[in-house]
């Protein structure tokens, strides 16, 4: 009897270590004080534009001509609405991207993100090196487009050189 109860003990507490426990990192319902993000991206090795609310600083790829910075600032409302779309895709949430298989593009360009909000941190990146494009890569691809647009009516981006050359 002893020895039945020993094996259940020891399969309970084995099952019991293969349960899956996963921090789910949740977007307050209004933008925390702390929210910050930066994100990275570019051709090649080197993902030479950056967006970065930590620095308060925006960083362009001029190509041939090395890269360009300038202090940069979002408005509180563009910072909300930027927050909004973030929790629309649910940013924080854990993402499919796409996968190397059978086909693959040059040059490809990478993106990396960082985003802080209520005392948490999450990272991703994703590459369009792969054919596939996934429905999460596509929503980060479309959210970067919206930062840069918001980016480019900014006179501090504007008055970044303009970009000299291209990627083969």
């Amino acid at each position: 009897m002893i020895r039945i109860l020993v094996i259940l003990s020891v399969a309970f507490a084995f099952i019991a270590g293969c349960g899956k426990e996963t921090h789910k990192l949740q977007m307050p319902e209004d933008m925390p004080e702390d929210f910050r993000f930066s994100v990275s991206f570019g051709y090649g090795e080197d993902y030479k534009n950056e967006i970065n609310t930590y620095n308060g600083t925006v960083t362009k790829d001029l190509v041939t001509k090395g890269t360009a910075s300038a202090a940069l600032a979002f408005s509180t409302d563009e910072l909300q609405s930027i927050y909004g779309k973030m929790k629309d895709i649910a940013i924080l949430e854990e993402k499919q991207f796409p996968q190397k298989g059978n086909c693959s593009q040059t040059p490809s360009s990478t993106d990396s993100w960082k985003i802080t909000g209520n005392g948490e941190m999450k990272t991703l990146s994703w590459t369009n090196e792969y054919c596939d494009m996934t429905k999460d890569a596509k929503d980060l691809l479309d959210l970067r487009s919206y930062i840069q647009k918001i980016l480019e009516g900014k006179y501090a981006y504007k008055a970044l050189p303009a970009a000299e050359g291209g990627y083969d």
